[in-house]
C-alpha cells in the first residue's frame, strides 16, 4: 500500500483548490494589498525581494511591475507554470523557483521577504515552521524585513464558524472546521462538488497567537518584531482582522 501523501504535498489539492483561492476578487486586490505591505515593511523601490509561497504569482508580479527585484518560490508546478506565462506576457523579468520553503535558503541575499495570505504553519512539525523562519532569516541581508500575514488565533477565537461554503462558476466547497489540540491546531475537512464529482480534501495548520509569533521569529535571530491588526498598520487588539508581523534582521 502506498504512503498516504501530506495534504500540503498534494497536487491535486492545490490544483482543484485554485479557483477558491485565486479568483478575480484576489487577484484585483493584490496590488492594494502590496502597496500596504511594501508601507509597513519601508522598503525601497529596486531592492531584491523574495515572496515565500507566491502561488500563481499574484504579488511576485506586482512586485516587478514597481522595480523590484523579485524571486518567488512555490513548492506547486502548476501554480509556478501560469506565474512564469502571465510573466513572459509582461515581459517582467522574476525568478521563479519550484521548492519546499523547508528547504529554500540564499544566505545574505534579500532587502526584504513576504509571506502572504496565511502561508505559514503548514507543518505538522514545529521544528519544520521554524526552519521555514530560519530559513528566511538567513536568506535575508543586515537590515531585512520580513512581513507575515496570519488569521491569528485571538482572531479566529473571535470569528470562528464551524462551517460554511462558497460557490465559484459552478463548484460547491463545502469546509468543516475543527479547533485541536488545545487551540493550536486547525483541521478543515473540505469537499468540492464538481462536474457531478465529489472530492475531499482534510488540510490542518498550526494556530498562533500574536505573542507566539514574535517569540518565534525572535527565536529565529530577528531582532526586533512589530504586530499589526491588518495590512493598514492598525493595532494588533480586540478588533484585529488578521496578524500582520513585521520582523528586522
Amino acid at each position: 500500500m502506498s504512503e498516504k501523501v501530506v495534504w500540503h504535498q498534494d497536487d491535486e489539492f492545490w490544483t482543484e483548490m485554485a479557483p477558491f483561492m485565486f479568483d478575480q476578487d484576489a487577484w484585483e486586490k493584490s496590488p492594494v494589498q502590496l502597496s500596504r505591505a511594501l508601507d509597513l515593511m519601508k522598503i525601497e523601490t529596486e531592492a531584491s525581494i523574495l515572496d515565500l509561497a507566491c502561488g500563481p504569482g499574484r504579488h511576485s508580479l506586482e512586485l516587478a511591475r514597481r522595480g523590484f527585484q523579485v524571486t518567488g518560490v512555490d513548492r506547486t508546478a502548476s501554480y509556478l507554470e501560469e506565474a512564469r506565462g502571465r510573466a513572459n506576457l509582461e515581459d517582467l523579468a522574476i525568478e521563479f523557483v519550484q521548492e519546499d520553503m523547508r528547504r529554500f535558503v540564499r544566505p545574505d541575499a534579500y532587502d526584504g521577504a513576504l509571506s502572504l495570505f496565511t502561508s505559514f504553519g503548514f507543518f505538522e512539525l514545529p521544528s519544520d515552521n521554524q526552519q521555514v523562519l530560519l530559513n528566511v532569516y538567513w536568506s535575508l541581508k543586515k537590515g531585512g524585513v520580513f512581513i507575515i500575514d496570519l488569521i491569528g488565533r485571538e482572531v479566529l477565537a473571535r470569528i470562528f464558524q464551524p462551517r460554511d461554503w462558497r460557490e465559484i462558476e459552478g463548484m460547491l466547497l463545502l469546509v468543516d472546521r475543527l479547533v485541536e489540540r488545545n487551540w493550536t491546531i486547525m483541521r478543515n475537512r473540505q469537499i468540492l462538488i464538481k462536474d457531478n464529482k465529489r472530492t475531499e480534501f482534510t488540510i490542518t495548520h498550526w494556530l498562533y497567537s500574536g505573542a507566539e509569533l514574535v517569540e518565534l521569529l525572535k527565536e529565529s535571530g530577528f531582532k526586533s518584531v512589530e504586530l499589526y491588526g491588518d495590512l493598514n498598520g492598525a493595532p494588533y487588539d480586540h478588533v484585529a482582522e488578521r496578524l500582520i508581523a513585521v520582523a528586522r534582521k
